[in-house]
């Protein structure tokens, strides 16, 4: 029986909401970070690229052509891991100059969905030592996910229609704190895995709303397991709920045990 868990597309979507590690490489220049990697609704993705370095002039001199471009964001674990990359995303396009006369705009509607510091160094006259970014935009080709189970496109169109996890934003502090403060939870969870995975070092991997990712290093190498909630959840009440199932606890939406 398959096991409840986020779409390909749902992962790419939360990949982009999480701002994590992104690098947008380009032939002829060095690959460049992007800390800003914003899907909209036309299928473009905009991205912050620094304001002095070749690729920019690149872009500029291309025109409407724009040039091909592929951006790779790699997901990382929240915890120090022996094999730390969860998976890595490849968006494959053409890249183009957004308009000065667009740049407000569009950094408007960009940080009222996922605000980030940034924003506030694209076009800007700072002299202080943040650097200083180009908004451009990255017409999308082709999308290709890469995990420890192999490798899966998704169209563009999917991509579109799919949503970030709930809680992706929130994951990383989540499960740091889990490791850090509430080991018996982990402990508890870990219970639940098949006996030949609890011989090993068990710590959390990931979570949203379909379910708890745990990942054992062991002698044979790593093992990720996916613990399923009962049903997907959308907020933190349900999130708590899910949890305390799989943890086997038998006082569940504050019922008290039945007296005798």
């Amino acid at each position: 029986m398959a096991v409840a868990a986020p779409t390909t597309a749902e992962r790419i979507r939360s990949a982009c909401a999480r701002g994590g590690g992104a690098m947008l490489a380009v032939d002829g220049v060095e690959p460049v970070p992007t800390p800003v990697h914003h899907l909209f609704d036309d299928g473009s993705l905009a991205l912050t690229v620094p304001v002095d370095g070749e690729l920019v002039g690149m872009v500029l001199a291309a025109g409407p052509a724009g040039v091909q471009a592929v951006l790779e964001m790699t997901d990382y674990a929240p915890l120090p891991l022996r094999e730390p990359v969860r998976s890595l995303v490849w968006i494959r396009g053409r890249l183009h100059d957004v308009p000065t006369a667009e740049v407000p705009a569009l950094l408007d509607l960009i940080a009222t969905e996922h605000p980030n510091p940034a924003l506030l160094q694209v076009n800007s006259a700072s002299e202080d030592e943040d650097p200083r970014y180009a908004l451009l935009r990255l017409e999308i080709e082709s999308v290709v996910v890469a995990d420890s189970t192999g490798a899966e496109s998704v169209g563009v169109g999917t991509l579109l229609g799919a949503q970030p996890d709930p809680f992706c934003t929130m994951e990383s502090c989540w499960l740091q704190h889990m490791e850090a403060a509430h080991r018996d939870v982990v402990d508890r969870l870990a219970t639940r895995l098949p006996m030949a995975l609890r011989r090993g070092r068990i710590r959390p991997l990931g979570l949203d709303r379909y379910g708890v990712q745990l990942r054992v290093e062991n002698e044979d190498g790593d093992h990720d397991v996916r613990l399923p909630f009962p049903k997907p959840v959308d907020d933190i009440t349900g999130l708590s709920q899910a949890i305390r199932v799989l943890m086997g606890c038998p006082f569940l939406n504050g019922l008290r045990a039945r007296r005798i």
